[in-house]
């Protein structure tokens, strides 16, 4: 099994999850869903990321990717500039985060992600917002569409503005739609899910104008809550699972969405079902969240390679 994984790098500055903890400066972003697939691969599977690095950082990060297993690294490329900056800083528990991000890198091009399409699956992941280009996308549906290759995307930040200090903000995404279009599944957080639209569909709004631009699973996530499943069978009838969330002592949950992009993706291409997917995706995130932030990259791989893989 091939898959292949879009989206921006980051160097993630991470302040504050756990009080008097010293920051941690890592590499993120995409990162955590390459860890993630690389970990759940099989002795026989690869996974081809697509991101850009800074020329500074190229040399370190091509090194880090050899360490995973099952991971090609000839589509990774430098860019100009330095490696997207980002920023967490966190409060006390429920308190929202700030989030900032600096150095963001130019759209990865077509002609960068079409020798991969030839693959089991597409992972994108919209780490920065600005990781592909709506037009990219359309080019990438049309590649895959005759193969019946699935899609897996992940909002992230596409449904994030950057104020004039940097700071990440909710607003609506006018061409939500388009980019929804002829996708197997979507991810997106519940604020995400919220802000999507300028109208501020409620939930079940949104579900029944969201899964007719043929989705066939939409997935919510909600933090410690859980997450919610929604699929769609070929008469377009929907089903709707809410799966309970994990009771676990949150370290730090930066990447968690990643981490359940990723491991419920793996399942779907493997043959798991999307509820057997979710349900397994639910319980790697949570398992990310109680990692504390330094080497959650080690203990991300160490934690869902099987269990004969582990190192001694």
């Amino acid at each position: 099994m091939d898959l292949t994984v879009i989206g921006h790098l980051s160097k993630d500055n991470i302040l504050g999850p756990v009080e008097g903890a010293p920051p941690v400066v890592q590499y993120g972003g995409i990162m955590y869903s390459v860890a993630t697939l690389a970990a759940l691969a099989g002795p026989d599977d690869t996974i081809h990321p697509v991101f850009g690095v800074g020329q500074k950082d190229l040399e370190e990060v091509k090194e880090l990717l050899r360490s995973l297993p099952h991971v090609d690294i000839s589509g990774i490329f430098p860019v100009k500039g330095m490696t997207n900056d980002v920023t967490f800083i966190y409060g006390p528990p429920k308190a929202p985060r700030i989030e900032c991000s600096s150095h963001i890198a130019d759209p990865v091009l077509l002609s960068r992600i079409k020798p991969y399409l030839d693959t089991n699956g597409v992972l994108v992941n919209m780490v920065s917002g600005s990781d592909l280009t709506l037009e990219t996308l359309d080019h990438v549906r049309m590649n895959t569409r005759e193969a019946r290759i699935p899609i897996h995307f992940d909002f992230h930040s596409l449904t994030l503005g950057i104020d004039p200090q940097a700071r990440r903000f909710r607003r609506p995404l006018t061409d939500w739609r388009r980019w929804c279009f002829m996708l197997h599944s979507i991810q997106m957080s519940e604020e995400e899910a919220a802000g999507l639209s300028a109208e501020r569909y409620d939930e079940p709004t949104l579900i029944n104008q969201l899964m007719p631009l043929m989705v066939q699973a939409l997935l919510i996530t909600r933090s410690d809550r859980g997450a919610t499943l929604i699929t769609q069978d070929v008469h377009k009838r929907l089903t709707r699972h809410d799966i309970p969330g994990v009771s676990v002592n949150t370290q730090d949950a930066t990447g968690c969405g990643d981490v359940f992009g990723a491991a419920y993706f793996s399942s779907v291409v493997s043959g798991a079902s999307h509820l057997e997917a979710a349900t397994k995706a639910n319980a790697a995130a949570a398992a990310h969240a109680a990692t504390p932030a330094a080497g959650k990259l080690v203990a991300l791989v160490d934690h869902l390679r099987p269990t004969a893989a582990r190192t001694p």
